[in-house]
């Protein structure tokens, strides 16, 4: 099947690009038509002559839409979950959470139709009525990763829409299916043309999304690199930005911990969606009276682990989304052994049979990796890897654990696993990361509170929740006399 563009209510065909299934690259997932600069600025150019009429539109009415939206994309609940793990690779039962998600997050943004607020606060002057409200700010850019290929675009694009702005969305190339289903259920939805575009395509269509004129904001989720790329764009144009990068997340796992518990929760961050989450744990700092029983029991852990295609039964980790990222994994994995030596597990790229009896050589499959006795200043405790590969570092003592910690640039996510509630709250109030867990994995969210990293993991405004209003709107003041 060929995936046009859909600009100005439009859907818009051209040249296309091969999107294949990462557990069997035999498999042709669909042809999606490649984006160009100039699709970017037709796509911009309707979005700001829809934005009047959308931005006038009462809230509520707005709000409609996106819950027909909601209702659309739940009755495709099983088939665009078992399309994410085609183009994704990510374990079936992980893309229905992620379905489930997005279409909540659309639902509970459909509701602000009736919740937005402003101030309304008493003028120190006579007879002046004095009100601030929230006004949209215009043409938003969207541009979004692979790795959770529907619930970032929606969790961007849903307050977007429901605060009066028009979107242009580029979604990954790596994994657009996803994301074209969302835009498809806000089409049949009723959604007015040029409200909503989307354009798929490469690094040009982004750069270009970023330049045009009539973009007034730009939400970006990806790497580092790219978004310091974005960052010098927009600034050039003062234009409106918000920045989630990249992750090099800490578990900290302390001698008084509920031991199974904690090593499970490791293993989830770790090793649960191939270890492509940017909140993903890389760093297992242990501390030394539990060092090496932990060490063992994780490697146990990974042994029993089962890789293959997430479209089967009881698979918990299927493929790197692609040979690149496939190839970046092994390359640090190779970095790893010459720093610290031989994993205590895994490091290979896996080629026979799977659980299932699927031929993995046809895949982008790799073993969950284990290294241990890793000191801060290696690379693999310093650089994001975005794969399976959990680097674990002993610690004296819980006031070591958070030094060692805390010794990073980025600041996204953390978990410590403990049973003593001080131990807590000390680790709640010096943890530089924007997203704390306890007791849980480092990964794993939910859309009802705000979402977002601190030092050099973001930028900007924070996303969902009741945040999200603070990057997508802007305050109107007045003062009257009466």
């Amino acid at each position: 099947m060929v995936f046009s563009n859909y600009i100005n209510g439009e859907w818009v065909s051209g040249p296309t690009f091969e999107n294949r299934n990462p557990a069997n690259n035999d498999e042709l997932v669909g042809l999606f038509v490649a984006g160009t600069p100039a699709d970017i600025e037709i796509a911009t150019a309707a979005a700001e002559s829809a934005l009047p009429a959308w931005s006038s539109m009462p809230a509520p009415s707005r709000g409609a839409i996106l819950f027909r939206a909601a209702e659309i994309l739940d009755s495709r609940f099983e088939a665009i979950a078992a399309e994410m793990t085609r183009e994704e690779g990510k374990t079936l039962p992980e893309a229905k959470g992620e379905v489930r998600r997005a279409i909540n997050i659309v639902r509970f943004f459909a509701g602000e139709g009736v919740r937005t607020n402003g101030f309304v606060v008493p003028s120190e002057r006579d007879r002046v009525h004095m009100w601030s409200f929230r006004k949209p700010i215009g043409v938003v850019g969207l541009i979004t990763p692979w790795n959770f290929p529907s619930a970032i675009p929606t969790w961007k694009l849903a307050p977007a829409l429901i605060y009066g702005n028009t979107v242009v969305l580029k979604p990954a190339s790596l994994a657009p299916l996803s994301g074209w289903r969302i835009v498809e259920a806000f089409h049949e939805a009723g959604l007015p043309k040029g409200v909503l575009n989307f354009v798929a395509g490469g690094g040009k269509a982004g750069a270009a999304l970023v330049q045009s004129k009539p973009v007034k904001a730009v939400s970006f989720t990806g790497s580092c690199e790219v978004g310091n790329q974005l960052h010098a764009e927009a600034s050039k144009r003062r234009i409106r930005i918000q920045l989630e990068m990249g992750g090099k997340n800490p578990t900290v796992v302390l001698a008084d911990c509920d031991f199974k518990l904690a090593v499970e929760n490791v293993a989830n961050g770790a090793f649960f969606s191939t270890g492509q989450k940017c909140t993903a744990t890389s760093r297992v700092i242990v501390e030394e009276a539990i060092y090496n029983k932990f060490v063992d029991a994780l490697v146990e852990r990974a042994k029993t682990m089962k890789v293959g295609d997430g479209l089967n039964s009881g698979i918990e980790m299927g493929p790197a989304v692609s040979q690149a990222q496939l190839e970046t994994d092994l390359e640090y994995i190779e970095v790893g052994t010459k720093e610290v030596g031989k994993p205590r597990f895994g490091g290979d790229r896996l080629t026979g049979k799977g659980p299932h009896g699927e031929d993995l050589s046809k895949g982008f499959f790799i073993a969950p990796t284990v290294f241990s006795d890793v000191s801060e200043e290696r690379r693999i405790a310093k650089e994001e890897i975005f794969g399976p590969v959990a680097a674990i570092m002993p610690a004296k003592n819980f006031e070591h654990a958070m030094e060692m910690a805390n010794r990073s640039p980025l600041g996204l996510s953390a978990s410590v696993q403990t049973t003593n509630v001080a131990r807590v709250f000390e680790f709640v109030k010096q943890m530089e990361a924007g997203l704390l867990t306890v007791n849980l994995p480092s990964a794993g969210i939910e859309y009802q509170l705000p979402f977002g990293g601190t030092k050099d993991s973001s930028f900007g405004p924070k996303e969902q929740g009741p945040a999200a209003a603070e990057f997508y709107t802007d305050f109107k003041t007045v003062y009257l006399k009466y």
